[in-house]
């Protein structure tokens, strides 16, 4: 059975310290503390096709793009700070996109949520 993929990202999304979700430039976005890491396009900006937008570490954007070029691509605006576009159609690949979404969680939450995420 086929999963929404934006509840999909909020479940994974959620548990996550110090995490707020709310609509910028009409999209849903995802803060740590004070900074964004992610956000949920529903195809206005990739020709109709589902997508997550993740900050990521520098060049691990070229390295995705590299390994599968259907799957990931550089996204408008936020592609050139680094950030990886995600499409979300067919065979996701959810532990990926955990992943990816945990990394880039990472590079922006404060200290004090990251020991309580390790700590756990």
């Amino acid at each position: 059975m086929a999963q929404d993929p934006l509840e999909a990202i909020r479940a994974i999304i959620e548990p996550l310290p110090e995490t707020r979700e709310s609509v910028s430039h009409g999209a849903p976005t995802w803060w740590g503390g004070r900074r964004t890491f992610a956000c949920f396009h529903d195809g206005a900006y990739d020709e109709g096709r589902r997508a997550v937008w993740i900050k990521a570490e520098d060049g691990v954007q070229p390295e995705l793009i590299e390994m599968d070029p259907e799957r990931f691509y550089r996204p408008k605006y936020l592609g050139p700070s680094g950030w990886v576009g995600v499409r979300l159609e067919g065979d996701v690949d959810w532990e990926q996109v955990r992943v990816l979404l945990l990394d880039g969680y990472r590079l922006v939450a404060p200290k004090r949520a990251l020991k309580q995420l390790d700590e756990g």
